[in-house]
């Protein structure tokens, strides 16, 4: 009887965390029972080796119990009310919606600029480029624009010496060439127009390499078969039309054209801008 009941509380001893509890009250049931039934037999000297099993077992019990609550609440609860409030955060103004808005350009614009015409058959692009530079508020000679523009007899090779010359006189290298290299594309003539308008807005005047025949908004006719530099110094109609400072004729020094001709001059060629 003494051996059966220790093995029986070993057991309960032995069990999982989940059955501890369950365990431990079997456990003194059995030993009251037990007690009981051998009171009723009178059988003192098993009751009293049974009370040593069952005290000499009973710190078991408690330490296996302990260590099974300290499991149980080291396990995280999936219970939906034990989620963790989510931090407070300082929210942050969206960039995209505090940013103002860039002041749309006028309409017309028209740059103050000194007007020279050019010196020698071969000078327009330094002409050009020094008429441009005025409109910038940058004043300076045809003489000194030549060695920077590589300009001969032969004249000046292509808007890229232009775009170079310009931005060694305007501060920020803001100067870009954009090439026509054959008929001028809708894409291009919307891309000049940009252009012409960013440029005078930000003050600064425009040069252009044209070649061939275009007539003006009045009706003249100006034609440059072996090609010619020209200053773009003002727009009017949100950029469809455009101002030209010409060094070729001090008597026709300004006209206007509208940006689809100006692109269709510019074909095979470039601007500066």
């Amino acid at each position: 009887m003494k051996h059966t009941l220790k093995r029986q509380l070993r057991r309960l001893a032995t069990e999982r965390p989940y059955q501890i509890v369950a365990g431990s009250a079997a456990a003194l049931v059995l030993a009251s029972g037990t007690g009981a039934l051998l009171t009723g037999t009178g059988d003192a000297p098993v009751r009293q080796e049974t009370a040593a099993a069952v005290a000499e077992l009973a710190p078991r019990l408690g330490d296996v119990a302990t260590r099974s609550q300290e499991r149980i609440a080291a396990v995280p609860s999936t219970s939906p009310s034990a989620k963790p409030s989510p931090k407070a955060t300082s929210a942050k103004p969206d960039p995209d919606l505090t940013r103002k808005a860039a002041p749309k350009p006028p309409s017309t614009k028209v740059l103050d600029y000194n007007y020279e015409a050019q010196l020698y058959y071969y000078n327009c692009g330094p002409a050009a480029v020094r008429n441009a530079l005025s409109a910038t508020g940058i004043e300076t000679t045809q003489d000194a624009l030549a060695g920077p523009l590589g300009t001969t007899e032969m004249g000046t090779n292509s808007a890229e010496d232009t775009t170079r010359g310009l931005n060694q006189m305007v501060k920020g290298n803001p100067y870009r060439t954009h090439m026509i290299p054959g008929a001028a594309t809708p894409a291009q003539m919307d891309q000049l127009q940009a252009d012409v308008v960013k440029a005078i807005t930000d003050g600064r005047g425009v040069v252009a390499n044209i070649a061939g025949d275009a007539t003006d908004t009045d009706g003249g006719w100006h034609s440059f078969p072996g090609g010619h530099y020209i200053a773009v110094v003002g727009y009017k109609n949100d950029g469809r039309t455009v101002r030209i400072a010409d060094s070729a004729n001090p008597a026709y020094p300004a006209y206007w054209v509208t940006t689809i001709d100006l692109a269709n001059w510019m074909s095979t060629r470039g601007y500066s801008a």
